[in-house]
């Protein structure tokens, strides 16, 4: 009886270890299973995934539009703006996966982290700032849109972030320019790594609370359902 309870009961701890995690972590995550799936299955996920984002068609298809617009895009370069990154977390989740200009937008304006950190002195353990990097980063790094050089490089300036977080928790006295200076890039691929527990926020809903009014006003809510537990992606978004 103990033997075929334990199936389930590891599912359903697997279930609760999931809805806690940060977003960052669980969009690597998802990433991570991903890759091991066989053709099969993923043609599968696929299918199930058309479905269920073709609830939220008509609600997103502006915000869609825009995020696959290089000329769009091409305004939102302001990384220190808190409207600025909540604009291009949902442009990069809306981004399809044939929109290379667009991608190639996005990642000449992310790119430019190390010098908004340095220029203006941007501390990325004050406030939501960090945890909205790390999920910049998180999803561009995975995204299939950007070429396989971007990735890496920005798979690099994810690990950087992670770094100048880590160092700076432990620090607190020390400035994030001097950090910064502490991880020049390489030129390796970074494996996929852990976010730091402790320097992420529990949830999108408070990193990005105070920074998407301008989103909010022009997407309708949907209602909870079932799978809307948790620290989902959009959730801090409706």
């Amino acid at each position: 009886m103990v033997e075929k309870r334990c199936p389930r009961l590891q599912r359903d701890g697997v279930y609760r270890w999931f809805s806690e995690l940060p977003s960052p972590q669980r969009v690597e995550f998802l990433c991570g299973l991903l890759d091991l799936c066989i053709p099969l299955e993923l043609r599968f996920l696929g299918a199930c995934l058309e479905d269920l984002a073709r609830k939220d068609y008509h609600s997103l298809r502006d915000s869609e539009i825009k995020a696959n617009n290089p000329a769009d895009l091409g305004s939102l370069t302001n990384l220190t703006d808190e409207v600025v990154r909540s604009k291009l977390l949902v442009s990069l989740a809306l981004l399809g996966s044939a929109h290379r200009e667009a991608a190639g937008v996005l990642f000449r304006t992310l790119t430019h982290i190390d010098s908004v950190i340095n220029n203006y002195g941007l501390q990325l353990n004050e406030g939501r700032t960090g945890d909205e990097f790390l999920l910049l980063f998180t999803m561009a790094s995975n995204h299939p849109a950007f070429s396989f050089h971007q990735k890496q490089v920005l798979r690099q300036e994810l690990t950087q972030i992670q770094n100048i977080m880590a160092s700076t928790s432990k620090n607190p006295g020390t400035s994030t320019l001097n950090t910064m200076a502490t991880y020049p890039g390489c030129h390796k691929v970074a494996p996929r790594s852990e976010t730091p527990i402790n320097s992420v926020s529990n949830s999108l809903e408070n990193v990005l609370h105070t920074s998407t009014h301008s989103i909010e006003e022009s997407l309708p809510k949907r209602p909870s359902g079932k799978h809307s537990k948790g620290n989902g992606l959009m959730k801090g978004f409706f």
